[in-house]
């Protein structure tokens, strides 16, 4: 009987692993994660290869202790010698790594610590289409760990056609949100940003990075004509932050375009708003349109991979073609001229979260794969609780073909 599944031998330890602790989706899921375990049953320690983020606040303010490889860049191998003598220090019995680096650090350094790579378990979630050689070391190195798991059917079908990895090797567990998060909350105050009460308030949150398109929102924005004209909250940080200052700038936008930086009331920030828009060019399983659709808000969002396993077109948001901020524009407007239509997608879209993307269900997979590899480390995946890309059939994405708002 593994630790996990005997409740009065010692907790399971289970390593995290993770490039940074930067403010992001995958951090804050990691930190949702982690703080959810049962410590009689499991150890947890979470590790950053950079230096403290805060997001490791946020972990040990919960109870869960975290280390540092303190990597100064990505290549920096000093980082890999000093995750060594964690791991040889701590002695898991499971390591689980999140994002491209700290995937390949555990790869590489478990086995020179003593962990067989039936016992590591890494982690994607995002369809990357930017940097072409992730994939490729991936594929090269997807052997020296147990299995990969991604987040979204399209995150899973990315790896398995676009970086050839063999689907057996391959687990999606779908990543959800507490919907007690989302009910009976009251609105933001729009007078921090002098918004006034009738205007209509559009909401983005989300790391300012190149891939999320902001340049393509606030162009979409910049073409909005209304009376009163609407206000665009953007709630985030990121290296994207001074170009998209110097974009509102531009456009003339100062004053109906709001920067509030990261903000913790996310949820408050939802009910003072009228509609949720993501521009990206690709996403995983998108955490924000999660919460947004979590809270009945309207939704536009870019037909890509992730946002299209969310979203059903004129069911329960809207879609529109990525990098196009005239269509981006008409399908804002559509929905600012549509109040019945724009409250019965935010209806629809808050069933679809309660009914598949709850928060309890999504830490159940993890769990089943964690008893599962701990109780059997030399049977191969998966099991009946654990969806995994074999259970597709050839040649199907898991998912049906959404379209997108013309």
């Amino acid at each position: 009987m593994s630790p996990a599944e005997n409740p009065s031998g010692p907790p399971a330890r289970i390593l995290y692993v993770i490039t940074d602790l930067q403010t992001g989706g995958v951090p804050l899921h990691l930190h949702r994660l982690v703080s959810s375990l049962d410590r009689s049953r499991f150890e947890p320690l979470v590790v950053s290869l950079s230096r403290p983020g805060p997001v490791t606040e946020m972990l040990e303010d919960d109870g869960v202790p975290t280390d540092t490889c303190r990597a100064a860049h990505a290549l920096d191998l000093g980082a890999l010698w000093r995750l060594r003598r964690i791991m040889l220090r701590f002695r898991p019995d499971l390591v689980h790594a999140l994002l491209f680096h700290a995937n390949m650090a555990t790869r590489l350094v478990g086995p020179l610590a003593g962990v067989p790579g039936r016992r590591i378990i890494n982690e994607i979630q995002t369809v990357e289409i930017e940097r072409s050689w992730h994939l490729v070391l991936d594929q090269l190195t997807h052997s020296l760990c147990r299995c990969e798991i991604g987040n979204s059917p399209a995150v899973v079908e990315h790896l398995a056609q676009r970086g050839g990895i063999p689907p057996e090797h391959l687990v999606c567990i779908t990543g959800g949100i507490d919907p007690r998060r989302f009910q009976g909350l009251a609105p933001a105050q729009r007078s921090e940003w002098n918004i006034p009460p009738e205007a209509k308030l559009l909401l983005w949150v989300g790391r300012m990075d190149p891939v999320k398109r902001l340049g393509d929102l606030l162009e979409a924005f910049a073409q909005l004509t209304r009376d009163p004209p609407a206000h665009l909250l953007l709630v985030g940080d990121g290296p994207e932050r001074a170009r998209v200052e110097t974009q509102v700038s531009q456009h003339g936008l100062e004053k109906r375009v709001h920067l509030t930086g990261f903000r913790s009331e996310v949820p408050a920030l939802l009910a003072a708003a009228d509609l949720f828009v993501l521009p990206s060019l690709t996403e995983g399983l998108p955490n924000a349109l999660l919460e947004a659709m979590a809270a009945g808000l309207p939704v536009v969002a870019c037909a890509v991979p992730g946002c299209t396993d969310l979203i059903d077109n004129l069911i329960n948001g809207l879609l529109a073609p990525p990098a196009c901020p005239e269509a981006l524009a008409g399908a804002l407007t559509r929905l600012l001229d549509d109040p019945a239509l724009a409250s019965q997608l935010g209806r629809s879209a808050r069933r679809k979260v309660l009914r598949e993307y709850t928060q309890a269900a999504c830490h159940q997979g993890y769990l089943a794969l964690y008893e599962r590899i701990l109780s059997s480390p030399d049977l191969t995946l998966p099991d009946r609780r654990l969806r995994t890309w074999g259970t597709f059939p050839p040649g199907s994405t898991g998912r049906t073909d959404k379209g997108a708002a013309s």
